[in-house]
This record gives C-alpha cells, sequence and structure tokens, in this order.
C-alpha cells in the first residue's frame, strides 16, 4: 500500500464465537485452520471484551463505538435508537464506499452502508423474554438448545460470503477511492447443528467437558443462579448431550472458518491484500456449559470474551497483544485508518498504537454491561490488567484474578488484599456509568416495549403473543398484569 494512502477493510463479524475455541488460542479440539493462518500473518488481541453479551446491544456497541446504553439498547428487545451514527456512516462522510452484508442486527435509521440482504430481525421481532426481568420470567424452551446434531445443508452463511466474494471479483475492481465490506455470518450461533463434514470431525468420545463444580454452584451468585433457573438448566444435563452441543458449536466453528478462508483467498488471487485490513471478531461469545452456565447473557469470560485478529498492511506479524480492549475501541480504529477526525465523539480509543508498540490515549481495561434476559438486575464488568470486576446492581458483585483463576472459580470480593485492586476498578467503573441510572434506565426501556406490545390488545391476544417464549401458564398471568388491569 503506498505510503499515506488509506487502507481498504474487510470486516467479517460473527455470532457467539467465544474466544477460547480457535486453533491459534490453543484449543486442543477445534479446527480453524483459517483464523489460525490470518492470526501467523497479522496481530491477535488476545483479551477483547464485547459491548454487551447478547445479540442487539452487543451489536449497538460494535456498530456505533458507544456502549449500548449510549444508544438506548439493552436487550434483544431494544435496539439501537439512532442516538449516534454507526461508523459506517462516519466512514461514508470520509470517502469510504461502505458495503455490507448479512447479520446486522440494527434499526431502521440511515446505516451509512450499501446493503445486500441485510438482517435487522430483532427490530422487527423483539425477544420478548428480554421484557420480563422484574420479577425474572422463565424461557421454557431454552433447555432445548443444549443439545446437537448434523445437518447436509449448508448454513445461510455460505450465502453471505458469496456475495462478499461477488463483491471482490465484480464490484471492487470499479470503486475508485478506499471501501470496506462488512460481512455479518450468524454461526456459531445455536441451534448447535453443524454441516455433516465437520460435525465429523468432532467424535463425541472425544469431546471436552465443561469445568462445573459443586462449589461453584452451590456459592453461585444470585443473578447468575438467576439466569440458570430462567434457561431451565439449574437441574443436571445428560451427558450425551453436553458433548453433542459442544460437538455441534465445535463443527459449526469449523464451517465459519472455511467461509473466512474463503474471503481472504479471494483478496489474496485478486492481489488486494496488501491494500487490505482483515478483521475477524465476534458480536459475543457462548457460556457453552462453563458454570453451569449455556448461551449468553453474562458477564463470565465464555460470554464476554470474544476473537479478535486483524491483518493487512502496518500490522505485524505473529504479535499477540494482552491489553484488554473492547469493541468500541474497533470502532475508533475503524476511523483513525480513515483518517477521520470524529474519534473523540467515541467511548472507545484507537488500537494503532498498541499495534505499534508505542504510546497513545487507550487506558488499558474493557468494559461491559449487561441487561437482557435472565438478569434480574443490571451488570457491569471492568476488565484491566489480570483482574476483572463484576458489578451487580443492588447484589455482591465478583471480583477475578484471571491469571491465577482463569476459570473464575475464586471470588476475591471480600478479601483485604484485594482492597486497592477493588477500589481502582470501581472507579473506573464509575467514570464511564451511573450503574444505577443505566440499570432503571433498562427497565423502563422495557416496560414501554411490554406496554407498547399490550396495547389495543385483549388479554387473550397477549398472552398468544407471550406463549411461545414463555409457554401457557406465564403468558396467561402476565397477559392478564398488563392487560387484564392489575398491573
Amino acid at each position: 500500500m503506498p505510503s499515506g494512502s488509506r487502507p481498504n477493510i474487510v470486516y467479517i463479524c460473527s455470532d457467539q464465537h467465544s474466544f477460547r475455541y480457535t486453533g491459534y488460542a490453543g484449543h486442543p479440539l477445534v479446527k480453524t485452520p483459517n483464523m489460525d493462518r490470518i492470526a501467523k500473518n497479522g496481530t491477535v488481541f488476545a483479551n477483547t471484551y464485547c459491548g454487551s453479551p447478547v445479540c442487539t446491544p452487543g451489536r449497538a456497541c460494535l456498530m456505533t463505538g458507544m456502549y449500548s446504553s449510549d444508544v438506548g439498547s439493552y436487550c434483544n428487545s431494544t435496539p439501537w435508537d439512532g442516538s449516534h451514527p454507526t461508523w459506517g456512516t462516519r466512514l461514508s462522510r470520509n470517502g469510504y464506499q461502505c458495503h455490507a452484508t448479512g447479520k446486522f442486527d440494527l434499526n431502521e435509521f440511515e446505516r451509512g452502508f450499501i446493503e445486500t440482504d441485510v438482517g435487522n430481525g430483532h427490530c422487527r421481532n423483539p425477544d420478548i423474554t428480554s421484557l420480563f426481568r422484574n420479577p425474572l420470567c422463565m424461557r421454557w424452551n431454552e433447555r432445548d438448545n443444549v443439545n446437537g446434531s448434523p445437518r447436509e445443508k449448508r448454513h445461510k452463511d455460505s450465502a453471505r460470503t458469496q456475495t462478499c466474494l461477488d463483491f471482490i471479483a465484480q464490484t471492487r475492481p470499479g470503486i475508485d477511492g478506499p471501501w470496506l465490506y462488512f460481512l455479518g455470518l450468524s454461526q456459531p450461533h445455536p441451534k448447535f447443528v453443524a454441516l455433516q463434514e465437520y460435525w465429523d470431525l468432532y467424535p463425541l468420545d472425544e469431546i471436552d467437558l465443561p469445568d462445573v463444580r459443586d462449589d461453584d454452584l452451590e456459592n453461585m451468585n444470585l443473578v447468575y443462579q438467576g439466569i440458570r433457573n430462567f434457561k431451565r438448566i439449574a437441574t443436571p444435563i445428560p451427558e450425551d448431550r453436553i458433548r453433542r452441543a459442544r460437538a455441534g458449536y465445535y463443527g459449526l466453528i469449523s464451517e465459519l472458518d472455511e467461509y473466512i478462508g474463503q474471503v481472504y483467498d479471494a483478496l489474496e488471487a485478486a492481489g488486494e491484500l496488501e491494500n487490505t485490513i482483515f478483521i475477524y471478531t465476534s458480536d459475543h461469545g457462548e457460556s457453552l456449559g462453563e458454570h453451569g452456565l449455556w448461551l449468553k447473557n453474562n458477564l463470565y469470560e465464555n460470554a464476554a470474551h470474544v476473537p479478535l485478529v486483524m491483518c493487512g498492511p502496518g500490522i505485524p506479524s505473529g504479535k499477540v497483544i494482552e491489553t484488554p480492549v473492547a469493541h468500541v475501541d474497533l470502532a475508533a480504529t475503524l476511523l483513525d485508518w480513515a483518517g477521520s477526525d470524529e474519534q473523540s465523539e467515541l467511548r472507545g480509543h484507537s488500537l494503532i498504537p498498541l499495534l505499534e508498540d508505542r504510546d497513545g490515549p487507550h487506558p488499558g481495561w474493557a468494559y461491559t454491561e449487561s441487561h437482557s434476559e435472565g438478569n434480574c438486575t443490571g451488570s457491569f464488568s471492568i476488565r484491566k490488567g489480570d483482574w476483572k470486576y463484576i458489578h451487580f446492581q443492588w447484589y455482591q458483585g465478583l471480583l477475578f484474578n484471571l491469571k491465577e483463576d482463569p476459570g473464575e472459580f475464586d471470588n476475591r470480593i471480600d478479601d483485604p488484599a484485594c482492597a486497592e485492586v477493588l477500589n481502582d476498578l470501581k472507579a473506573i467503573l464509575a467514570s464511564q456509568v451511573d450503574t444505577e441510572q443505566v440499570t432503571r434506565d433498562a427497565f423502563e426501556a422495557q416496560d414501554r416495549v411490554v406496554r407498547g406490545l399490550a396495547e389495543g390488545k385483549t388479554e387473550e391476544e397477549f398472552a398468544a403473543l407471550l406463549q411461545k417464549r414463555l409457554g401457557e401458564g406465564q403468558a396467561r398471568a402476565l397477559a392478564m398484569k398488563y392487560v387484564g388491569g392489575i398491573g
């Protein structure tokens, strides 16, 4: 790439890929040869955190560079409110031609992209179980997701990837100026049904099991006990189903890896690698049975800590950066590459100084928040160095030294020896958000959505709307509350 010119960018974001499950991260089973190749040719940010561990608020943060609560997105029923533009809009203002296909999960405001088959499902079909957190309801069929099986047909990500390949081959040559392509893929989101050839890579008798300890379950924080009950996974799940679920998840990742490799190979074939930044990350992680939890919605490492790998001009090869970073920082980095002066409006800080081993504005910590289904209160985390603090509004928090305790089993919140560390992390959190106000704002936003859905409906009609996710009993009780006049 000529000195002083701006790079083209390919940005691939998957759905629900936790940081542990790649070859380059050292997982003993998961096969990701293409991600491993990109990591070898580029830089891995080993401690990257999502904005919120569920699709809609996670992507509101990912696509704007703001905290999800800054843009009114708390759960899969409250999408991005348009109050801050996407980085697509900001890049477009700075001369980039931005294209996108696949999963966005934003809203129907201006997004700044030339779009092909982009999905924003939750703005049209809110995830109603996220609306009933006070008191907490139960998602009666969530337990069914803890299973896995093979399939014969390729995932819809195959067609999305082909759209990106067509862009590289056909549209890209005619663009005068820098361009960005965002490819939103949906794997390894459940159900854990993997393409047969990738399912076969993971024999069930070789599948590792999650680390679930009796004393951890016995003393689990009440908020996360609530999530286990909400998902109907507190009752032990048969080992064969756990193995099948994990095998299916691994198979989904391997199919995803194939599509990532196809895009990388297409850039290489087109002679574009030397001009193009290639980025891979995921909107949030997957608990996969660790701590007796499945899916997402919590701030343990498996759900909040995600992959981030990038390669291209100006990016060192074979480098691993341990500094905790977040998706808001990735947004700021895009603007930095584009030469935009709008970085100061974002919550994040450019990662370029970290890539170049020089001083920069990055504070050395990462922030995440959660207000989604199954959470009886707002939760917030700060990761700095080896330490991670999880704050639950109105409940006791958690403090872990991840170097000594990577599985997050030894809560040091009451350890006097950790008081200075804890106070530092609390001060960082307080400098970013008013946790009580954000918690109240989330509840109020969700309540407005409930009342909007109930407006004009009979008790029976509202119950019918709720029944698929909540089951008949809860649906009737909630309809009685919101429509029947006892709420």
